[in-house]
Parts: C-alpha cells; structure tokens; sequence
C-alpha cells in the first residue's frame, strides 16, 4: 500500500489539496501544527514556527524558525502556521543529499583484502611446492604414479588453511555476542576488526559527550536583589515552571531542586502563564502561606530586563554577565518576581524586580573525562563534531579536557580560519583540530573522508538522518543510543546504552578478539610452511611416502583445537591494532621452516642412526616403515599444535596464560594422537603403534625443540619493529 500527505497548495492563485509527492521549487504551502514538512521550504512572513527535527539531525528540543528560514523535508512542526515556498523536492533536499551521499559510499572491508592476501600467501607456498615435488619425483626420480600423487595430496590437505574462514567467523561471532552484552550491538562482523585499529573517534556531542538535559551551573548563578541567595533564585525559576507536561527549561529548573515538590510546597497556585513566542517568558501568580499574593517569571533576559523597566547601571550589569556566559557557551535565563496586592489573576500587580540570572547547559556526562583521557592512552584521538555553536563545542571541550582547539565548520572551505592557519591546509586543520561546530551532513562526510585519505582508521558517531552519509563512509559507523532507523541503517554498531564509555570499552574487546584473529593468521601460515616444507623434503630426499590419511587425522585434530581459541585468554594491544601483513608473513615463514627442519632431523635421527635406541633404550624403527609413519605422525602432531602457545602470545609462550578451554583441547587432541601412534595398526594408513616408550621419547624431543620457537619470534620482532616484544596492558 502507498500512503503520501497530501497539502494544502497554492496554485494559480487558488487554494487546494495535493500530494506531497507532486510538489515542485515555486509552489506556495501551508504549514501548520503537527503537518510533516513536504519539501525544503522556506518560511514567508508570519509567526515564527517551533520545528522538530530531531528525526534529521538527533537535537532533541525544536528549533524556533523565523520568516525567511529554511525548514527540511521530513521535520515536524510543533508550534505555530504559516506559509512557506518550496525551494528543492526529491533528491535535491537536505533528507535527499544525506541519501544520496549514503549510497555513494561503498567499500571494500580491511578484512577481506587481509584474509584474501594470507589466503594467495598459502595457496602460492602450496603450489610452489607441488611445482618442485612434481618436477623432482616423476622426471628425476621416476616415481610410481600414485606414490606421486599421494605426496601431492599430503601438501594439499595439510598445506591449505581450510579451517580459517570457520575459525575467524566463530571469533567474530563470539566477539560480536561479548560486545552486546556491554551495550554494543555489530551489524557487520567485520567491524571488529576496525574498531580493534580505529586511531580517530569523531563524536557526536549531544547525549553522547554530554547528557542531552539542560542543567543550570550554579557557581555561576549571578543574583540581583538584595537579601536574596542563589537558591532562592532556582526555588523561583521553578515556580515560574510547569511540574506537569515540562518542555525542557521546566523541567531542568524543576529538576534542579533538591526535592521537585519544593517548587510548589506552601503556596497554592492561581494561574500559569505558559511559554509563547511573543512574550518569551512563562509567569506563575500564587498565594503563600501567609496569603500573600505572588507572581515570578522567568524567560529570555531581554524581555525580562523591559518587564522590570531596568535602570542603565543594572542593564550594563545584566548584558555584561550575558556576554560572559556567551563567551562559555552558556544560554541567560533570566528571573524576576513581583507583589499582586490587588489580588487577582487579571491585575497588573506591582513594579517587577529583577532576581537573577542562570546560566543554560548541556552538561558533560559523568563518565565523559575519564573516558576521553582512557580513550588517548588507547591511542584513540577523540574530535568533537557538533551542531551546536563553537562557544558551546569550545566550552564542552574545556569542562571535559579534551583540548578548546575546535574550529567552525567554516574553515573545513578555507575560510574563517585564524591568521596564522591561514597557510595550514585543510587536511593538517582536520588532523590538528579537537573538534569542530556548526556541522552540516557534508562536512561530516568531509571529515571522515579527509581523514581516511591520510590513512587514519575513523569512527564516527551519529544519531540522525543527517549523520548517515558519514557513518556510511566511516571505517566504524557507531549509531548512539536513541538514533534515528536512518542512523542505524548506514552505521556498522548500534550501541544500547548511552554515553561514550560504551564505545571506549568496544575498543578494549575488539582489540582482544582482533588478537586472536592474529595469533591464528601467524599459525595459519606457520603451518603451511611447515607441512609444505617438511614433508616435501622428506619425499623428495628419502622417498618416504606419507600417508595422506594420516595428514587428514592431524587437520581434523589440529582444526578443532583452534577453534577454542575464540575463547582464549588474551591481553589487548595498548594502542590501535592492524594486520601487519609483514610480521604475520615473516614469523610464519621462519617458524614454519625451523619446524619443517626440526621434523626432517627427527626422521633423519629415526631412519638412519639408531641414537634415540641407544640414549633412551627404545628399540630400533629404522626399517619398519610403518612404525616410522606412528613416529613421525605424533612428533607433527605435538609440534604443530603446540605452536599455537607461541603464536598466541606476545613473550614467553609459558608466561602467559591461556584459555581453559585451548588447554584442555589441546592435551585430548594429543592424547588421542598419541594412543593412534602408540596402538593402532592401520594397514590401510600405513602405521603400526609403536609403544609408550616411543611416544615418551617424541613427547621429550618435541618439548626440547619447543623452547627456541620463542625465541626466533622475538627475533623476527625485533627486525622488523626494533623491540622484541611490545609492553601489553594488564
């Protein structure tokens, strides 16, 4: 079913009612109470409008739109009726080039290109591999056709990282379930990776930085009257507010009280006059206990300062606090109150007294500070982009030490930078700034594509329609609590709970889920290697033919033990993670081989001397081919499944503890492996049990030749980053 509003529209000079949807620039609409704008329009003479347009840009309170201001397509108006002239329909309005930028954006995730490299990494070492196998057994060698082809197979079932794609999914998956329940729900899987490397958050400020509820500062309370103190000024700002159906004025005064029924207790009340657009000020008239009668209003200053007929010294007096809380970001609200001896609701009541002044601010969340600084020594560089007016983004950016180094949304075209920026470039600016305000959908956009052309890894938060081109473009799209669909559609993480620690806190999980999809990459190739390596060798110098169902016992075991590493213990990276493709290749490849060596010298020492025989009292296997095929089948397994240890951690292997669970798969894996080597008689594999003393002996040479793996993985650190092994958090 296809619903469209329709309006009234004025055509060749006639009134009448017609579709939103057949509007064009030029046509004359009418705007009143409750109608959903049409089109972007702007506003002819009459009464100002109150317009809600939170649905575009997640502010929460209307914005007062005067005659010839612009109102979105999609907004609702609150207050007031007037006519307006429609000036862009379709994709040319705001709500419209918010879309279009969002399906402008598409790209290719780090995940996929990462996990396509390591896998043409694998498949090239593999292919390699049966390349020279191929060359060497049949013209050389002379081979028997299926000996060959066997070896072939021991390459391709051993070499190839089937599990991978499983293994990194089932981490994400886990990783994802964490995140929800920290108040973090992922969308995309692959998220996780990039918040693991986000180094830039570019962050909404309202109801993320700060709590969205106005809050009066009292230390900056100023009072007027004599005999009169700063809480007296607040208990008569509440008076003059609705405890009932509150817009948010009331009830951040009403809420300021330390009990909200203060603002009514010992008076009864006569009569409220609310908020308009004309008087900008409500007034409550009352009678105390005493049955004295009383009004006190509060409102916009100036209306307040012609209500009290204000003397010169006090107006100065009044527009220089005014000026002091402007500079801070801080909205005036004055007060005043008068007498009503005549006694009645109509009465003009006596001369009005000025009270005070009260400061108006969106105040830091609690957690704010300490997020913000927990955020940096992450390595997290958090920006402020708002809405909201620069003395506003300056002032929240001093109160939560996030630097007041924030620019209007000006300089982002080159213009109304200071004089000595004036030759810094845009893109410096972006990187310098802690923030910048006044904000619309492109400059977001802007930032974050800036952003990520100088190779910063960008999150961006946002709430309404207007944030989701850049939650689309952004590395990380975070939709805050209480967004828009809009926003949760282009974002990548919809978080449940409010407040920036939620995000901080996402940081520190994806990064330990992010590691264990790292120390399995480096096994991963670690393992091709050595299967590629090692048994090719050992065809190839001795003829030894593998058994391929062997290579398959070895995958499946060593397959469902990595799977538990989705659950490991893990310490995260103390600043933002990245694949480094270079270091998983080069540990890889060098503890691949130094286990490939390892392997051919165990069968050298089994195939042709009888030293373990004689060190150890076990009896000789040399020219049982089937009890070299236990032999060597064990001494793989133990090995290439305790290289996980290595891998996983980031100094000693046995100083850092791992998970419960890749403990226990581990020793059942073995000991499974280690009862097929020590009874089964398999004709069909080849291998006949070769006896607990055997497998004693495996079990000490496999341990002995563990210990330098280690080592070789700071050395390769070393090379490559200068310090052989990085300082973790706790």
């Amino acid at each position: 079913m296809h619903y469209c509003c329709s309006f009234q529209v004025l055509r060749d000079g006639r009134w009448g009612e017609q579709e939103a949807s057949i509007l064009v620039p030029g046509d004359i609409v009418s705007i009143k109470l409750g109608d959903i704008v049409p089109a972007d329009a702007r506003l002819l003479e009459g009464d100002p409008l109150k317009i809600d347009q939170s649905g575009l840009t997640g502010e929460s309170l209307p914005v007062t739109k005067n005659p010839g201001d612009e109102v979105f397509s999609g907004s609702t108006c609150k207050q007031g009726e007037i006519e307006a002239v429609v000036i862009a329909t379709g994709v040319h309005t705001f709500f419209g080039k918010a879309a279009h930028l969002v399906d402008s954006t598409n790209q290719v995730g780090h995940f996929q290109q990462v996990l396509t490299a390591i896998g043409n990494f694998c498949i090239v070492s593999i292919a390699v591999g049966i390349v020279i196998e191929i060359i060497v057994m049949f013209p050389i060698q002379r081979r028997k056709y299926r000996a060959g082809i066997e070896n072939l197979l021991v390459l391709l079932i051993g070499g190839i990282p089937i599990a991978m794609p499983t293994v990194l999914s089932v981490t994400m998956a886990i990783g994802s379930h964490k995140l929800s329940q920290q108040g973090a729900i992922t969308k995309r899987m692959t998220a996780i990776e990039e918040l693991a490397g986000m180094d830039v958050l570019c962050s909404d400020k309202t109801g993320t930085l700060t709590l969205n509820k106005l809050s009066v500062d009292k230390n900056l309370v100023e009072v007027f009257a004599k005999g009169v103190d700063k809480e007296h000024v607040l208990l008569l700002a509440a008076r003059a507010s609705r405890v009932e159906n509150q817009d948010a004025i009331d009830a951040c005064m009403v809420g300021m009280l330390a009990d909200p029924k203060e603002a009514r207790a010992g008076i009864r009340e006569v009569h409220f006059l609310p908020f308009n657009p004309t008087d900008k000020r409500t007034a409550l008239t009352y009678i105390d206990a005493e049955g004295n009668w009383h009004r006190a209003s509060k409102g916009a200053p100036e209306q307040i300062i012609t209500l009290c007929n204000c003397k010169e010294d006090v107006k100065r007096k009044v527009h220089s606090v005014i000026e002091k809380y402007a500079e801070r970001g801080l909205r005036s609200l004055a007060v005043a109150r008068q007498e009503v001896p005549e006694k009645s609701k109509d009465s003009p009541g006596g001369p009005w007294q000025f009270i005070g002044l009260l400061p108006l601010f969106d105040p830091p969340r609690h957690d704010s500070a300490e997020t913000i600084r927990k955020a940096l020594v992450l390595g997290v560089n958090v920006k402020m982009i708002t809405g909201d007016q620069l003395a506003i983004g300056k002032e929240t950016g001093r109160r939560l030490g996030m630097g007041t180094n924030m620019y209007p949304s000006s300089a982002l075209l080159g213009q109304s930078k200071d004089g000595s920026l004036e030759s810094l470039p845009v893109d410096e600016l972006i990187e310098k700034a802690d923030g910048f305000a006044g904000v619309f959908p492109e400059h977001k956009y802007e930032i974050v594509k800036r952003l990520q052309e100088k190779k910063h890894i960008v999150g961006m938060t946002g709430d309404g329609v207007n944030d989701a081109p850049a939650l689309k473009k952004a590395d990380i799209g975070i939709a805050v609590d209480d967004a828009t669909d809009a926003a949760r559609s282009a974002s990548d993480i919809v978080l449940t709970e409010p407040g920036l620690s939620v995000i901080i806190s996402a940081v520190l999980t994806s990064r330990c889920i992010f590691q264990r999809m790292k120390n399995y990459t480096i096994y991963a190739v670690s393992i091709t290697i050595r299967i590629v390596l090692g048994f090719m060798l050992i065809a190839l110098i001795w003829k030894f033919d593998f058994a391929p169902f062997m290579v398959l016992i070895i995958a499946i075991l060593n397959d469902g033990t990595i799977m538990t590493i989705s659950k490991d213990r893990v310490k995260p990276s103390p600043l933002p993670d990245s694949w480094k493709l270079n270091e998983i290749f080069a540990t890889g490849v060098v503890l691949g081989t130094y286990l490939a060596l390892m392997t051919v010298v165990f069968f050298w020492v089994i195939h042709k001397t009888d030293f373990f025989t004689n060190k150890f009292g076990v009896r000789s296997i040399r020219d049982s081919e089937f009890e070299m095929m236990s032999a060597l089948y064990l001494q793989v397994s133990i090995v290439s499944q305790a290289l996980i240890f290595v891998t996983r951690s980031r100094s000693w292997s046995f100083v850092e503890r791992p998970g419960f669970l890749l403990v226990t798969a581990f020793l059942l894996a073995q000991l499974v492996a280690t009862l097929i080597a020590v009874y089964a008689n398999w004709e069909f594999a080849r291998i006949k049990g070769i006896g607990w003393g055997w497998a004693g002996v495996i079990w000490l040479f496999s341990i002995v030749f563990y210990f330098p793996l280690d080592i070789f993985k700071f050395f390769i650190r070393f090379v490559l980053s200068g310090r052989a092994w990085d300082n973790l958090l706790q």
